[in-house]
């Protein structure tokens, strides 16, 4: 007789080999770490702060329910956001404004309105996220030089002119942000793409860097990093940025759910449970008075991508975080920031979407110009005033949209004459259907067709039954062919 032995290491109670999760883990854990780090540098803080919010993600949040494999830490979309709030409140009041975007973002769960994060328009979106994008990539394309961004988008363009010449008379940093790129794009190409192309990039390129006098991160003990949140700093602008932090994070986060539920078969997200995961993600965040965290899709769809089957690799990724920042803090020293810069430029370009801008643009004239107009407006004045505005304009022209009407007048011949309405009548088209009525001429019939609205709200329905009981009035009769089921 044969007995067979299990491996109780390998194999999870319910039966599923928990080894494809660690390789998984050990994937996104490698692309995870430079990630944390140059979102960190890019938004004004310490690179401890980034770790930190990484391995909450990974150690807190990836044990809560919601999403089994979308994979939470700091996120290249919150960089613009959280670099304005340091450069206004200051680093010490990031941790109550985390705080207080995680404690309304387990509200929101807790009152089930996670769902309603997917009623916002694409197109605001794909404009908020190019934005960010577009901003980001200016913002890095400083420290490729070995210098520091200015404050304001006006002044990291004026400055372009200057950045080509020190490119040009100090082309080290250049030299070693394009070969990231580089090797990081053709890593793609090869068949070992198993190996995130992100690591290769930052090994490669800070190999070749390691004699040249260029600056490099500085990563310090996570203990003293630490900044337990300071309450006294609460103040009207802290609110309202903690407002803007939760709504945005909330959005990227759900929206990031949605994406990463399309690349595998297995459980769906559960989207009030997961924005209560990143809530007390967040809370945690900022009682330790680290960075904001939000489902990242680069990381998750690593993770998916990876072959990652249970929650336990986002976990793991998280305790490999850990073991390596307090084992190997060293290491991180090699890097340059230039080669985070390139790394970051890269993230902004994806979130820019250029391809996807112009396919739109070419397919939908009206959502291309909300798309441009929250992206513009992201760049040049803040993320929330392009966010509302972007969502204003798209309800604005959700409303224009079915509120479209056809009038059709068609003489009968003699003194009748046939009036057809067809689509949307609302109160936002009462203006021209009073007009099209109001310029019949004087003939003794007339009847209006409803049978062809989709929709005819009070104010129109009045506006027709006043126009034809004044009609008859004159003595003339008025026809209203109204729907079967009116």
């Amino acid at each position: 007789m044969t007995m067979h032995i299990e491996d109780p290491v390998s194999r999870s109670p319910g039966g599923t080999s928990y080894w494809p999760d660690v390789g998984a883990s050990l994937v996104v854990f490698l692309v995870a770490l430079p990630l944390c780090v140059g979102i960190a540098v890019a938004s004004g803080v310490p690179a401890e702060l980034g770790i930190i919010t990484g391995v909450v993600g990974g150690l807190v949040v990836g044990l809560l329910p919601g999403s089994s494999l979308q994979v939470s830490g700091p996120a290249a979309g919150l960089t613009v956001l959280v670099a304005d709030t340091v450069a206004t409140h200051g680093a010490a009041a990031l941790g109550v404004i985390v705080l207080g975007a995680g404690l309304l973002q387990v509200a929101l769960g807790l009152l089930r309105l996670g769902r309603w994060f997917r009623a916002i328009s694409p197109a605001v979106v794909q404009g908020m996220l190019a934005g960010i994008g577009l901003v980001l990539v200016l913002g890095q394309l400083y420290p490729f030089a070995g210098r520091s961004a200015p404050a304001t988008t006006w002044e990291k363009v004026a400055g372009l002119p200057g950045l080509a010449v020190a490119a040009v008379t100090s082309p080290a940093g250049i030299g070693v942000g394009v070969l990231t790129l580089v090797v990081a794009a053709l890593w793609k190409r090869t068949r070992f793409r198993a190996v995130p192309g992100v690591l290769v990039a930052v090994v490669v390129a800070s190999g070749v860097a390691v004699f040249l006098p260029l600056a490099r991160i500085e990563v310090g003990s996570l203990g003293e990093a630490v900044r337990l949140v300071d309450f006294t700093l609460v103040d009207a602008g802290v609110l309202g940025a903690a407002v803007t932090f939760a709504l945005v994070a909330s959005a990227e986060s759900l929206f990031s759910a949605a994406a990463v539920d399309r690349m595998h078969n297995g459980p769906r997200t559960q989207y009030n449970r997961e924005l209560v995961a990143q809530g007390v993600g967040n809370t945690l965040c900022g009682v330790l008075g680290a960075l904001p965290m939000t489902a990242v899709i680069v990381r998750s769809a690593t993770n998916v991508q990876a072959g990652a089957r249970t929650k336990a690799s986002r976990v793991l990724h998280g305790v490999w975080l850990l073991v390596f920042v307090v084992a190997l803090p060293g290491v991180l020293s090699y890097v340059p920031l230039a080669v985070l810069a390139a790394i970051l430029v890269q993230a902004g370009w994806k979130l820019l979407e250029p391809r996807r801008v112009l396919e739109l643009a070419r397919t939908d004239r009206a959502e291309s110009a909300v798309l441009l107009l929250t992206a513009g407006l992201i760049v040049t004045t803040d993320l929330l005033t392009g966010t509302l505005v972007g969502v204003l304009a798209a309800v604005v022209k959700t409303a224009w949209d079915v509120s479209r009407l056809t009038v059709t007048v068609t003489p009968d011949g003699g003194e009748h004459e046939h009036v057809t309405l067809r689509g949307n009548a609302t109160f936002l088209k009462l203006p021209r259907l009073l007009e099209a009525l109001e310029a019949l001429p004087v003939t003794k019939h007339v009847r209006i067709d409803l049978r062809g609205l989709r929709h005819l709200d009070q104010a129109c329905r009045q506006a027709i039954e006043q126009w034809a009981a004044a009609h008859r009035t004159a003595g003339r009769t008025v026809d209203l062919i109204r729907p079967a089921s009116a």
